[in-house]
């Protein structure tokens, strides 16, 4: 599969009370072109990640109303498009109207990011935003069904990507990674007082990064 057609896949995919950032318009904040935005976005970082050689993904849950719903990439949030271009050497842009929005979870994987020398593919095991009905700003676990409607093509990805190892953030990712075939290793998730142990995890696999310097993450934790 190309990833021009991965990509197609995830755009054809609708779920009731899920927003598919491929394919559905935020009525509030998105400017018209948003799901095209926000597909070469991720078609940009699929490129980049096999020009780099990427092995190695970290996974999380799913898409928050804050992050990847705006951006279109997991784990980011539009505060750190720019630094995708020094990363990655791919461009991403904003998809919505108004300033930059930060997300806590996207700080902590970011501050990281950026001192790697073979920094990872971002991917979750839902990639899309499930929320509460009636209330698309919220956020919730998805559902097994909704699960099996992605999971071929997550699947697809990962075989795509060649990837050797999935560095599962969170319980959720860890569970689902396992059926891959390829090792998986578990950390913490950031939020809900996890930021501690999720940096000692990561500081474990990647001891040459050094320290995460508490300053990359002023914005964010305020």
């Amino acid at each position: 599969m190309k990833f021009e057609h991965l990509v197609d896949a995830l755009a054809s995919v609708r779920l009731n009370n899920v927003f598919n950032p491929y394919a559905d318009v935020c009525p509030i904040h998105d400017r018209p072109d948003a799901p095209a935005a926000r597909r070469a976005n991720l078609l940009g970082f699929l490129k980049a990640a096999r020009r780099l050689g990427t092995d190695t993904i970290w996974m999380g849950r799913d898409l928050g109303y804050r992050g990847g719903r705006r951006t279109g990439l997991a784990l980011t949030d539009e505060r750190h498009l720019p630094v995708i271009a020094s990363v990655y050497g791919s461009r991403a842009g904003q998809a919505t109207v108004g300033p930059a929005m930060a997300e806590r979870t996207a700080a902590e994987i970011w501050a990281i990011l950026s001192q790697l020398s073979a920094p990872p593919f971002l991917w979750n095991v839902f990639p899309f935003h499930p929320h509460e009905p009636n209330d698309p700003f919220s956020n919730r676990k998805f559902t097994s069904r909704e699960l099996t409607a992605v999971h071929e093509i997550n699947n697809a990805l990962i075989r795509k990507l060649g990837i050797r190892r999935i560095v599962a953030i969170g319980q959720d990712a860890a569970h689902y990674s396992a059926g891959f075939g390829v090792e998986v290793v578990a950390v913490r998730h950031p939020s809900y007082g996890g930021v501690n142990e999720f940096r000692a995890g990561i500081q474990s696999l990647y001891p040459a990064s050094g320290r995460i310097p508490s300053q990359a993450l002023a914005f964010e934790l305020a």
